[in-house]
C-alpha cells in the first residue's frame, strides 16, 4: 500500500501557513505603502489575500504531489530544498519591499524568487504533470507582482 497522504499534506500545509504568516507579519500596509503611487491596474487590497491563498494552496499540493512521485530519497530532498529556498525568498521580498522600503532592491530579489519558482515548476513537472500545472498560478502571480513592483519603482523612484 502507498504511503499515506496525511503526513506530507500536514507538513506542506504547515510550511505554507508558516511562510504566509511570516510574510504577512512583515507586510506593512501603513502610511509609506499607502503614499506610493501605484499603477491603475493594481488589484484591490482584498484580492491579494485571496490570490495568495490560492497560490499557497496550489503550491503546497504541487509539493506533496511531486514529493510523492520522487523516485529517490535524494530527489525528494532536492525538491524539499528548492521549496525551502523559495519560502525564504518569498519572505525576503516582503522584508525588503515593506520593512526596508526599497522596492528597487525588492525587484532584484523578485527576479531570484521568480527563478526559484521556475526551478520548482520544472522539478515538479518532471515528477508529475499535475504538480507542474499546480505551480503555474504561483509563477503567473509573481510575474504580475513583478510588473507591479516595477511600476512602483517607475512611478516613485528613486529610493534610498
Amino acid at each position: 500500500m502507498k504511503q499515506s497522504w496525511l503526513l506530507p499534506v500536514l507538513v506542506a500545509a504547515i510550511f505554507a501557513l508558516g511562510v504566509a504568516f511570516l510574510g504577512g507579519t512583515i507586510t506593512d500596509l501603513g502610511s509609506w505603502y499607502e503614499a506610493l503611487r501605484k499603477p491603475d491596474w493594481t488589484p484591490p487590497g482584498p484580492a491579494f489575500g485571496l490570490i495568495w491563498t490560492v497560490v499557497f494552496a496550489s503550491t503546497a499540493l504541487a509539493g506533496v504531489t511531486a514529493w510523492r512521485k520522487s523516485p529517490t530519497t535524494r530527489s525528494s530532498d532536492v525538491l524539499i530544498g528548492l521549496f525551502a529556498l523559495n519560502g525564504f525568498l518569498n519572505i525576503l521580498w516582503s522584508l525588503i519591499f515593506f520593512r526596508i522600503q526599497r522596492p528597487d532592491w525588492a525587484f532584484g530579489e523578485l527576479l531570484l524568487l521568480w527563478l526559484s519558482i521556475a526551478a520548482l515548476l520544472v522539478a515538479c513537472w518532471r515528477r508529475s504533470t499535475v504538480a507542474g500545472l499546480l505551480m503555474l498560478p504561483y509563477l503567473a502571480w509573481v510575474t504580475i507582482a513583478g510588473a507591479l513592483n516595477w511600476q512602483v519603482i517607475v512611478l516613485n523612484g528613486p529610493f534610498g
